[in-house]
């Protein structure tokens, strides 16, 4: 049997990370087996369906590299694969259950339905659907079809027994029917199917062979169960994936931080670093290997590595994996990338200066090794590209130093600049040694003046090599600067 597997996801919201998990998995199973990755878009909600969502899923699949076998835009042999398209199949479907008795037609109201949830709710007693219409004679029936009532369709689910599935990761999983929602809805007056409905028909058209999801659906599965028994269909094997958990150990959600892809992308997250992370979310090959390019992954990844404990998302071991990928991007590749950033923080324009494209060239060796996210380049790189706010006294100043310590240090260091531009980091580090000896003065209480004086910050790329790339001119002008204003204070 070929594995056909499926990312289903409704255009509510935007992709985040719990779902994008499950579409890799999805992915990574088919690729790992020679199956194929469907895509179904389910759209049946349209009060809640949204366009931006809909754009937001192939964006976010062309960003993370992931590509589907069958489904929109590509096609197939089981379309179309939009659930907004296949009403006539559902309601086709809807209707053979009710001539097979496992489904009824509901005329109860809005208004009726909301009065019973406010009684139960007071009540405390068993919540849901009181099954008023499951009961109806055929003469109710008739008298409520000719007088134009709206329905429902309903699910009979049965009152005794219990409904047990087979979970790859979980076993054998067992539920009493009557603790299944109460014959839930179907399909919708408006012609439109449930989730649930949906889900299994287009699960047994589109021959899908294994159904890995989050373990969320796990008490819908035992629904699904008994809807595929009611149809005479097999159901596929299911796969329920561990919950993607935030370090408090409740669910991942926004109070945690990002959550949507399109943070991360914009935060300055690689594709490869995020699906690299995302796919040790539940799935370990080994006990030691963390790092897998995308031809790995989509070779050793398999169900039965799966983890049936919740994972843990770790922002701060994305942000390692993250700036790992970073450090092995060519010095061109990680220009290109940083480029849309500068231009995003108005420091260079599109497409760059010459001058800016010259100093460019220079800065991935400068900061290659500090970067953990691309969004961290703008501010790295500022006081290449543009002009600086002049540095306060304050933090010009080394910690259990004075003004006269810095005054003294800059003046040294605007000695040292003569012959700096032909001498290498190393000889410049050595000169800067000597001179601190010279002054009986600490290395960090010579360096820091200089780095505010020609960064503005106190944290920046190597020293000596944001001056060389900064030029002499501007480097002996913000010097000078400095020199003054601490002159001033003195006076």
């Amino acid at each position: 049997m070929s594995v056909r597997v499926r990312y289903a996801p409704s255009p509510t919201g935007l992709q985040h990370i719990g779902s994008v998990r499950t579409a890799l998995f999805n992915y990574l199973y088919a690729r790992a087996t020679g199956g194929a990755f469907v895509l179904r878009i389910e759209d049946t909600d349209r009060e809640r369906f949204s366009p931006e969502a809909l754009d937001d899923i192939h964006a976010t699949f062309d960003w993370l590299g992931l590509s589907w076998d069958e489904g929109p835009g590509v096609g197939g042999p089981y379309g179309p694969y939009f659930q907004s398209q296949r009403a006539e199949l559902y309601r086709a479907h809807a209707e053979s259950l009710v001539g097979s008795g496992h489904a009824y037609r509901c005329y109860c109201t809005s208004e009726r339905l909301a009065e019973l949830r406010e009684q139960q709710a007071q009540k405390k007693g068993e919540q849901g659907y009181d099954r008023r219409c499951r009961t109806l004679s055929d003469d109710e029936r008739t008298r409520l079809e000719d007088s134009g009532a709206p329905s429902v369709i309903r699910f009979r689910v049965p009152l005794e027994g219990s409904s047990v599935f087979e979970d790859t990761i979980l076993g054998a999983v067992k539920r009493k029917n009557r603790d299944i929602n109460p014959d839930p809805v179907l399909l919708k007056s408006d012609g439109f199917p449930t989730y649930h409905l949906a889900n299994v028909v287009d699960d047994h058209l589109m021959e899908i062979t294994h159904i890995l999801r989050a373990q969320e659906w796990v008490p819908s599965a035992s629904l699904h169960v008994l809807l595929y028994d009611a149809f005479g269909w097999s159901p596929p094997v299911f796969c329920h994936l561990p919950m993607v958990m935030g370090k408090d150990g409740k669910k991942l959600s926004k109070r945690h931080g990002s959550t949507s892809v399109v943070d991360f992308r914009r935060a300055g997250y690689l594709n490869d670093a995020v699906v690299n992370y995302i796919a040790l979310l539940g799935w370990a090959f080994d006990d030691k290997t963390e790092f897998f390019t995308r031809d790995e992954l989509e070779t050793k990844f398999s169900i039965e590595r799966l983890n049936k404990s919740p994972a843990v998302f770790d922002y701060k071991k994305l942000e390692w994996f993250n700036g790992a990928y970073i450090r092995a991007l060519s010095d061109a590749e990680l220009i290109n990338k940083i480029i849309p950033f500068l231009e995003n923080a108005g420091l260079v324009t599109n497409p760059p200066s010459a001058e800016h494209c010259e100093i460019l060239d220079g800065v991935a060796p400068l900061v290659k090794e500090r970067l953990k996210l691309l969004s961290d380049a703008p501010e790295a790189l500022r006081f290449l590209l543009s002009e600086i706010d002049p540095p306060t006294l304050e933090d010009l100043v080394p910690k259990k130093a004075g003004p006269k310590d810095a005054l003294v240090a800059l003046q040294e260091v605007e000695k040292l600049l003569d012959g700096f531009f032909d001498r290498t980091d190393e000889q410049n580090e050595e000169m800067f040694r000597e001179a601190s000896e010279r002054l009986e003065m600490k290395l960090g209480h010579l360096l820091m003046p200089v780095r505010i004086a020609v960064t503005g910050s106190s944290v920046s790329p190597p020293l000596f090599g944001s001056i060389q790339l900064l030029g002499e001119t501007k480097t002996r002008v913000r010097i000078s600067e400095a020199i003054e204003r601490l002159k001033e204070a003195i006076e």
